[in-house]
């Protein structure tokens, strides 16, 4: 393979299902995990030069800044499967104005965000009962992120329409470049400047930035394949609409799971600053593990959405056998790392040797979960891929809304204690292992009886009359 090749749209339509996966996968999870990297950096940084009442800022910050930003994340999802049915079918007009209607909606959506984000911080903040040790801290967090929200927008957008594409490769060489910039800033504006918190938060919005400029230059590189004019930038009903139907059940399902963090954010700071590290750790380990099956969700979704768009129904069922077993090997190997080496993985992010032993011990409860859930993302990207993004938006509100919740909040009075007033911390990670399992559950069976997998029998049974 040349190094042009590499760089350059892949057509998913051709070759062994497996081979285009994985080519398309590997890639995609670097970039979710240099992705990853940027919360991660903050987090130990901030926790070593400053200390664990701002490490649990900055993770007290994520579910707000999940809640605000999960319908664009959505939206931006539905781009990528547009993008890439379009590419599939060949269809260069209407690609083009795919691509060019993403474009518009990320400008409207930033200076939403630019100007409501701010205002509801606070409030927000205070409702989830924020300890008042680490509150200014958040607010200046979110306050940052939010003015520089416009690189985290255009990186997000334009990274979904490169994988549309096919080309997984070149958005994660600009996040590899703006992850180990992200780093070299955090060390400068917290370590040697002294900003604390806010120089995180500044630190993440210039690195997202330049991800963002180097994705639209590669994407303006590729004109082969659509054109990019005046006419296909204005936003037109039909392909708004297209994106906008396909990519809003993605958006609600990350806003449902982000106002699902938001409720157990609160029952976790209910718990005090040392469980709230302890969760903030967790979850900085669990971005890192859940990446595979992200990336593979991902994968399935594009690889489904192009031969879906080449009528080619005989790979997008082969696809689904062979995406699931790579994703549960990858699954099966992180869970072996995280039981292995957890106590060192945490020992990265603080000194605190009761914070480290804590959350091993949470994140045990939760580490078998990993399994389940790679099957919810592979199934959850077929559907996706072929147009069906309303199904794995009701699995979602099943399993993080109508289970997670009831079942963290039961445990948490059931285990109430001495030593801990408002429940066992416990509950968090075991309620959260409950939600992953019953996700599968229900994935597998809606798949199986559902429009998605009937729509694959049908067009099967056509090509073999």
């Amino acid at each position: 393979m040349s190094l042009k090749s590499l760089f350059s749209a892949k057509d998913m339509t051709l070759g062994s299902p497996w081979k285009r996966i994985m080519e398309f996968s590997v890639p995609m999870l670097l970039g979710n995990i240099a992705q990853q990297l940027y919360n991660t950096a903050d987090s130990v940084i901030v926790g070593h030069y400053v200390g664990d009442n701002a490490l649990a800022a900055v993770g007290s910050a994520s579910p707000i800044l999940n809640l605000l930003l999960a319908l664009f994340v959505g939206i931006a999802t539905g781009a990528g499967i547009v993008v890439s049915q379009s590419f599939g079918a060949r269809d260069r007009e209407g690609l083009s104005k795919a691509i060019g209607n993403c474009i518009s909606l990320t400008f409207i959506a930033t200076i939403f965000i630019m100007i409501v984000g701010p205002i509801i911080t606070r409030p927000l903040l205070t409702l989830l009962d924020t300890p008042e040790s680490i509150l200014e801290w958040c607010v200046d967090y979110l306050n940052i992120y939010f003015f520089g929200i416009i690189g985290f927008f255009f990186y997000n957008m334009l990274s979904g329409i490169l994988r549309g594409l096919g080309d997984s490769v070149s958005a994660l060489g600009f996040l590899l470049l703006a992850a180990a910039l992200n780093v070299v800033l955090d060390l400068w504006f917290v370590g040697g400047l002294g900003m604390g918190v806010p120089g995180v938060a500044l630190a993440t919005v210039i690195a997202q930035a330049i991800s963002a400029v180097f994705c639209f230059l590669k994407l303006m590189s590729m004109k082969e394949y659509f054109d990019m004019n005046r006419s296909t930038v204005r936003l037109e009903k039909a392909y708004a609409l297209r994106i906008i139907k396909i990519g809003v059940p993605s958006g609600i399902t990350q806003a449902i799971m982000s106002m699902s963090m938001m409720v157990v954010q609160s029952l976790t700071n209910s718990m005090g600053e040392m469980v709230i590290a302890a969760n903030v750790i967790i979850m900085r380990v669990d971005g890192f593990a859940m990446m595979p099956n992200f990336s593979f969700g991902q994968a399935l979704s594009v690889y489904t959405g192009q031969n879906v768009g080449a009528g080619k129904w005989d790979r997008v069922q082969k696809g689904v056998i062979q995406g699931a077993l790579i994703a549960q090997a990858f699954a099966v190997s992180i869970v072996a790392v995280i039981l292995t080496l957890n106590t060192h993985l945490f020992g990265l992010f603080t000194k605190t040797q009761a914070l480290i032993d804590l959350a091993a011990q949470m994140m045990n409860i939760m580490a078998a979960g990993y399994i389940a859930i790679s099957i919810t993302q592979v199934l959850g990207g077929v559907m996706r891929g072929c147009g069906n993004t309303v199904t794995p938006m009701w699995i979602s509100i099943c399993s993080t809304v109508a289970l997670r919740i009831p079942v963290a909040y039961i445990l948490a009075h059931l285990s109430r204690s001495a030593e801990y007033p408002n429940g066992h911390p416990f509950a968090l990670s075991a309620s959260l292992l409950v939600s992953w399992v019953m996700g599968m559950i229900i994935s597998v069976i809606a798949f199986r009886v559902g429009k998605t997998r009937k729509m694959i029998r049908q067009n099967m049974a056509e090509m073999n009359v």
